[in-house]
Protein backbone atom coordinates (compact mmCIF):
# COMPACT_ATOMS: atom_id res chain seq x y z
CA UNK A 1 0.00 0.00 0.00
CA UNK A 2 1.38 3.41 -0.98
CA UNK A 3 2.11 6.02 1.66
CA UNK A 4 -0.72 8.30 0.52
CA UNK A 5 -3.19 5.41 0.65
CA UNK A 6 -2.08 4.71 4.24
CA UNK A 7 -2.55 8.37 5.17
CA UNK A 8 -6.00 8.45 3.53
CA UNK A 9 -6.97 5.24 5.32
CA UNK A 10 -5.82 6.76 8.64
CA UNK A 11 -7.79 9.95 7.94
CA UNK A 12 -10.90 7.93 7.17
CA UNK A 13 -10.44 6.11 10.48
CA UNK A 14 -10.28 9.49 12.27
CA UNK A 15 -6.56 9.37 13.08
CA UNK A 16 -5.63 12.99 13.97
CA UNK A 17 -1.94 12.40 13.18
CA UNK A 18 -2.73 11.31 9.63
CA UNK A 19 -5.12 14.25 9.21
CA UNK A 20 -2.40 16.64 10.38
CA UNK A 21 0.15 14.93 8.13
CA UNK A 22 -2.15 15.29 5.12
CA UNK A 23 -2.71 18.95 5.95
CA UNK A 24 0.99 19.71 6.48
CA UNK A 25 2.04 17.98 3.26
CA UNK A 26 -0.44 19.73 1.02
CA UNK A 27 -1.53 22.97 2.68
CA UNK A 28 1.23 25.16 1.20
CA UNK A 29 0.47 24.17 -2.42
CA UNK A 30 -3.26 24.38 -1.87
CA UNK A 31 -2.91 27.75 -0.15
CA UNK A 32 -1.20 29.01 -3.33
CA UNK A 33 -4.27 27.86 -5.30
CA UNK A 34 -6.53 29.68 -2.84
CA UNK A 35 -4.46 32.85 -3.24
CA UNK A 36 -4.97 32.72 -7.01
CA UNK A 37 -8.72 32.93 -6.54
CA UNK A 38 -8.98 35.17 -3.48
CA UNK A 39 -8.67 38.88 -3.03
CA UNK A 40 -6.35 38.70 -0.02
CA UNK A 41 -4.50 36.44 2.43
CA UNK A 42 -7.36 36.31 4.93
CA UNK A 43 -9.84 35.15 2.31
CA UNK A 44 -7.31 32.59 1.01
CA UNK A 45 -6.93 31.17 4.53
CA UNK A 46 -10.73 30.93 4.83
CA UNK A 47 -10.96 29.09 1.51
CA UNK A 48 -8.14 26.77 2.56
CA UNK A 49 -9.86 25.95 5.85
CA UNK A 50 -13.26 25.38 4.20
CA UNK A 51 -11.59 23.34 1.46
CA UNK A 52 -9.80 21.06 3.91
CA UNK A 53 -13.05 20.49 5.80
CA UNK A 54 -14.59 19.39 2.48
CA UNK A 55 -11.57 17.20 1.71
CA UNK A 56 -11.87 15.39 5.03
CA UNK A 57 -15.67 15.11 4.71
CA UNK A 58 -15.42 13.68 1.17
CA UNK A 59 -12.29 11.58 1.46
CA UNK A 60 -14.37 8.42 1.17
CA UNK A 61 -15.40 9.61 -2.35
CA UNK A 62 -11.80 9.65 -3.64
CA UNK A 63 -11.53 6.66 -5.98
CA UNK A 64 -7.70 6.42 -6.04
CA UNK A 65 -7.83 7.16 -9.75
CA UNK A 66 -5.72 10.01 -11.02
CA UNK A 67 -3.80 12.43 -8.88
CA UNK A 68 -4.88 12.82 -5.26
CA UNK A 69 -3.35 16.30 -5.28
CA UNK A 70 -5.42 17.14 -8.38
CA UNK A 71 -8.55 15.90 -6.61
CA UNK A 72 -7.80 18.17 -3.63
CA UNK A 73 -7.00 21.09 -5.96
CA UNK A 74 -10.43 20.76 -7.61
CA UNK A 75 -12.05 20.91 -4.18
CA UNK A 76 -10.12 24.12 -3.37
CA UNK A 77 -11.04 25.71 -6.72
CA UNK A 78 -14.70 24.77 -6.24
CA UNK A 79 -14.62 26.17 -2.69
CA UNK A 80 -13.20 29.45 -4.02
CA UNK A 81 -15.88 29.53 -6.72
CA UNK A 82 -18.63 28.97 -4.14
CA UNK A 83 -17.29 31.91 -2.13
CA UNK A 84 -17.19 34.06 -5.29
CA UNK A 85 -20.74 33.09 -6.31
CA UNK A 86 -22.07 33.81 -2.83
CA UNK A 87 -20.86 37.41 -3.16
CA UNK A 88 -21.87 37.97 -6.80
CA UNK A 89 -25.47 37.15 -7.57
CA UNK A 90 -25.92 39.46 -10.57
CA UNK A 91 -23.87 39.35 -13.76
CA UNK A 92 -24.15 41.53 -16.78
CA UNK A 93 -23.97 39.99 -20.22
CA UNK A 94 -21.27 41.60 -22.35
CA UNK A 95 -21.18 41.59 -26.11
CA UNK A 96 -17.93 39.94 -27.20
CA UNK A 97 -17.86 42.12 -30.34
CA UNK A 98 -17.36 45.26 -28.22
CA UNK A 99 -14.09 44.01 -26.71
CA UNK A 100 -10.97 45.64 -28.07
CA UNK A 101 -7.99 43.39 -28.63
CA UNK A 102 -4.51 44.50 -27.59
CA UNK A 103 -2.27 45.92 -30.32
CA UNK A 104 0.18 43.63 -32.07
CA UNK A 105 3.04 45.77 -30.74
CA UNK A 106 2.36 44.63 -27.20
CA UNK A 107 2.93 41.02 -28.30
CA UNK A 108 6.49 41.89 -29.29
CA UNK A 109 7.57 43.25 -25.91
CA UNK A 110 10.60 41.77 -24.18
CA UNK A 111 9.25 39.64 -21.34
CA UNK A 112 12.64 38.15 -20.38
CA UNK A 113 12.84 40.14 -17.13
CA UNK A 114 9.46 39.01 -15.86
CA UNK A 115 9.58 36.44 -13.06
CA UNK A 116 6.74 33.98 -12.36
CA UNK A 117 6.15 35.59 -8.96
CA UNK A 118 5.81 39.01 -10.64
CA UNK A 119 3.25 37.63 -13.07
CA UNK A 120 1.26 36.02 -10.24
CA UNK A 121 1.18 39.37 -8.43
CA UNK A 122 -0.06 41.10 -11.58
CA UNK A 123 -2.76 38.43 -12.05
CA UNK A 124 -3.81 38.84 -8.42
CA UNK A 125 -4.43 42.56 -9.08
CA UNK A 126 -7.06 41.81 -11.76
CA UNK A 127 -10.64 42.67 -10.85
CA UNK A 128 -12.14 39.60 -9.19
CA UNK A 129 -14.49 38.46 -11.96
CA UNK A 130 -11.74 38.75 -14.58
CA UNK A 131 -9.27 36.94 -12.30
CA UNK A 132 -11.74 34.08 -11.80
CA UNK A 133 -12.33 33.57 -15.52
CA UNK A 134 -8.63 33.98 -16.35
CA UNK A 135 -7.57 31.42 -13.73
CA UNK A 136 -10.23 28.91 -14.75
CA UNK A 137 -9.43 29.24 -18.45
CA UNK A 138 -5.67 29.84 -18.59
CA UNK A 139 -4.50 27.99 -15.49
CA UNK A 140 -7.08 25.27 -14.86
CA UNK A 141 -7.86 24.65 -18.56
CA UNK A 142 -11.66 24.86 -18.43
CA UNK A 143 -13.65 25.77 -21.55
CA UNK A 144 -15.88 28.85 -21.71
CA UNK A 145 -18.91 26.55 -21.63
CA UNK A 146 -17.67 24.96 -18.37
CA UNK A 147 -16.79 28.35 -16.88
CA UNK A 148 -20.21 29.74 -17.74
CA UNK A 149 -21.84 26.91 -15.77
CA UNK A 150 -19.43 27.24 -12.82
CA UNK A 151 -19.91 30.98 -12.47
CA UNK A 152 -23.52 31.13 -13.65
CA UNK A 153 -22.68 33.52 -16.49
CA UNK A 154 -23.10 33.31 -20.25
CA UNK A 155 -20.35 31.94 -22.49
CA UNK A 156 -20.15 35.39 -24.08
CA UNK A 157 -19.50 36.96 -20.68
CA UNK A 158 -16.80 34.38 -19.99
CA UNK A 159 -15.10 35.18 -23.31
CA UNK A 160 -15.49 38.90 -22.73
CA UNK A 161 -14.06 38.72 -19.21
CA UNK A 162 -11.10 36.65 -20.43
CA UNK A 163 -10.44 39.12 -23.23
CA UNK A 164 -10.57 42.07 -20.84
CA UNK A 165 -8.31 40.23 -18.37
CA UNK A 166 -5.75 39.67 -21.15
CA UNK A 167 -5.84 43.33 -22.16
CA UNK A 168 -5.33 44.44 -18.56
CA UNK A 169 -2.54 41.91 -18.04
CA UNK A 170 -0.73 42.93 -21.21
CA UNK A 171 -0.87 46.60 -20.25
CA UNK A 172 0.29 45.94 -16.69
CA UNK A 173 3.06 43.61 -17.80
CA UNK A 174 4.18 46.22 -20.33
CA UNK A 175 4.18 48.92 -17.65
CA UNK A 176 6.03 46.66 -15.23
CA UNK A 177 8.72 45.84 -17.79
CA UNK A 178 9.05 49.50 -18.75
CA UNK A 179 9.60 50.48 -15.12
CA UNK A 180 12.05 47.62 -14.63
CA UNK A 181 14.06 48.73 -17.69
CA UNK A 182 14.16 52.35 -16.51
CA UNK A 183 15.46 51.25 -13.11
CA UNK A 184 18.07 48.99 -14.73
CA UNK A 185 19.25 51.76 -17.07
CA UNK A 186 19.40 54.13 -14.12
Amino acid sequence: MSEIKKIIKGCLAGDRRDQELLYRRHSAKLYAVCLQYSGNDEEARDILQEGFIKIFENLDHYKHEGSFEGWMRRIMVNTALEKFRSRHNLYRVDDIDTITEPDAESDNQDYAGLEAADLLCIIKELPEKYRMVFNLYAIEGYSHKEISKMLNISEGTSKSDLSRARVILQRRVGSYIGIKKKVANG
